[in-house]
């Protein structure tokens, strides 16, 4: 058995294997770890573990110590730099006039050397822009073309699901994608569907290429005779996600029914023609084939709109008490109820006897009131009075 941790040296990177020296490191701590470059800084995203010596590839390069305050200060200080770095090789190659694109610049942990991430569509000649910047820096200077995978998985973004690249979370590294796995999973192939912001294909292609595979060949192929427990037809459509098939009866060609790929029986798989001599089985060895509840069809609302609409409302329940044609309704709600304290903390007017009558004024007011009458608008000018 051999303890090792897991390292990652950037943000969905690749995950490395070290040697802890018997030191506990949790995951989420610094670590300064000796490579081929020299001394690097990276983070843990796997504690100590106890594997087989034969899952991973030896020797182990030993851990140095775990970082310390002053090992993040000189992750910050290089940080800092790489941002003067990058606006400085900007102007360079805008003086030299090349035709690439920058994409990161990378400081080493010793600051002994710096590394100049570009894409380009074709071969670049950077000889003279290597000794300008080694003029400036006066340390080691390397440029490194990289493809758009690559410049996707440095800058990151957002994919067409609306969630992080792939790529720049949790990919440890680009797998081979094809035209082939879309086909299989019954995709659009227009590129701009299944593309990614990259360009190339979209990487979550090749999640479920495995499932698709079995899929396919436990189900049968489009124009297949095939054996159903409602009897023998040609397949004229397959859902693998479902694994369910439609197919085209003899007895009813017009209305394709649906069966699950375990209640079929493949006479011949794909299109030609039917084996001579075939005689179809009868009627009760066809319903031996099925195994589940029969899936059913879609239903169609039959008659008009409002019919359907009708026949989900409730129609009121009449009262036998209150006679004949006398729907019963609800009691009109008492808006000022016994013991409700009044909004805002007003007091509520005293209520009026039924009983009492106004005043004498105030009767003879409302008798002498003549009735509402309404009054007529005429549009444009007024008729004259007859």
């Amino acid at each position: 058995m051999t303890e090792i941790i897991g390292v990652r040296f950037k943000s969905g990177g690749k995950q490395y294997y070290f040697d802890p020296q018997g030191t506990p490191v949790d995951p989420g701590q610094g670590v300064i770890i000796e490579t081929s470059r020299g001394l690097e800084y990276g983070e843990c995203v796997q504690g100590n573990t106890m594997v087989e010596d034969d899952t991973v590839v030896q020797p182990l390069r030993p851990m140095v110590r775990l970082a310390t305050e002053r090992d993040l200060e000189t992750v910050r200080r290089n940080k800092e730099k790489e941002q003067r770095a990058f606006g400085i090789c900007l102007e360079k190659i805008a003086q030299h006039g090349l035709e690439m694109k920058l994409v990161e610049v990378e400081y080493n942990f010793e600051g002994n050397k710096i590394l100049f991430f570009f894409t380009s569509e074709g071969r670049v000649d950077f000889r003279a822009l290597v000794k300008d910047l080694a003029g400036v820096f006066h340390t080691r200077i390397e440029l490194r073309q990289i493809g758009v995978r690559d410049e996707a998985k440095l800058l990151g973004g957002l994919g067409i699901c609306g969630k992080p690249f792939c790529c720049a979370t949790f990919l440890d590294e680009f797998q081979p994608v094809s035209i082939k796995m879309a086909k299989t999973q019954n995709l659009s192939l227009n590129p701009t569907k299944i593309s990614g912001t990259c360009g190339r294909l979209m990487c979550c292609l090749k999640y479920e290429q495995t499932a698709y595979e079995d899929a396919v060949k436990r189900m049968p192929k489009q124009e297949s005779f095939v054996e159903t427990p409602e009897g023998v037809g040609t397949v004229s459509a397959v859902n693998l996600l479902r694994e369910q098939v439609k197919v085209r009866l003899d007895d009813t060609p017009d209305t394709p029914k649906t069966f699950h790929s375990s209640e079929i029986c493949v006479v011949r798989s794909g299109k030609g023609k039917r084996p001579e001599g075939y005689v179809p089985p009868p009627p009760e060895e066809l319903a031996k084939l099925r195994k589940v509840t029969p899936i059913e069809e879609p239903r169609t609302l039959s008659g008009s709109v409002n019919q359907a609409l009708t026949s989900l409302w409730t129609l009121p329940v009449e009262d036998e008490s209150a006679g004949p044609g006398v729907k019963n309704r609800r009691p009109p709600k008492n808006r000022s109820r016994a013991g409700t304290p009044p909004p805002h903390g007003k007091p509520l007017p005293p209520e009026r006897p039924k009983d009492r009558q106004p005043p004498p004024k105030e009767r003879r007011e409302l008798e002498d009131r003549k009735p509402y009458r309404r009054r007529k608008y005429y549009r444009g000018k007024p008729k004259p009075p007859q």
